[in-house]
């Protein structure tokens, strides 16, 4: 699951070492995040988007990026055969917590921060300030396709709280320790709320930086 502002299309290169690797996967857009949704969109609504595309006779892991943390935590109660989720310098809620109260868990001031524009009921990224915020360990020409292609995010995702409990399964948290929008202080709070710690000198987004490396975090 992407985070904010993303889209499906951020994990073509971490799909590409899925595919060599003779993985299943499977990514799509959530709903917040997609241009012109309903400004009511929220985490419930990303959370049954993820669980209309499973089926009942497979055994998944689910992988979360950035606000997606805060998405498979919601979601994961729901996923039959779940083996583990796995953060990528994301956002854990405890039960009742939002992604915005979660990321205030740590109050660091981020490049993310600077970037965020609001824009009535959506948030928008300031695309001059974006790609030192998301894509900083990424050649220029990656850093600059993908700030192409982000979104809006409606504020309701961010403000909705996580309802469900926890799922019982072992959790994995990469942490990206170069990340300029999720802090790294924060990245190490939240994962202490899981069951296994790895550190990646990664940018926010290593699916694009160091898709490699990513993959052999997550299955490592």
């Amino acid at each position: 699951m992407h985070g904010g502002w993303g889209g499906a299309w951020c994990w073509q290169k971490l799909a590409a070492e899925f595919d060599r690797r003779r993985l299943k996967w499977i990514a799509i857009d959530l709903p917040s995040s997609r241009n012109g949704a309903k400004p009511s969109t929220d985490l419930a609504a990303d959370a049954a988007a993820v669980a209309a595309t499973v089926h009942r006779d497979g055994h998944y892991i689910l992988v979360g990026h950035s606000y997606g943390g805060v998405v498979v935590t919601e979601v994961a109660p729901r996923i039959p055969n779940l083996e583990r989720i796995v953060y990528v310098a994301a956002l854990v809620p405890k039960e009742g917590q939002s992604a915005t109260e979660t990321a205030r868990t740590v109050r660091v001031p981020t490049k993310l921060d600077e970037a965020i524009e609001v824009d009535g009921d959506y948030l928008r990224l300031n695309r001059n300030l974006a790609s030192a915020a998301l894509y900083n360990d990424c050649p220029s020409a990656i850093a600059s396709w993908a700030v192409d292609k982000l979104s809006t995010q409606t504020i309701a995702s961010f403000r909705s709280k996580r309802t469900s409990g926890d799922s019982g399964v072992d959790s994995l948290y990469i942490r990206c320790t170069l990340d300029r929008a999720i802090d790294p202080l924060l990245q190490e709070h939240m994962s202490d709320r899981c069951d296994i710690v790895f550190d990646l000198a990664s940018d926010h987004s290593p699916f694009l930086s160091q898709p490699t490396n990513l993959c052999e975090a997550i299955l490592s």
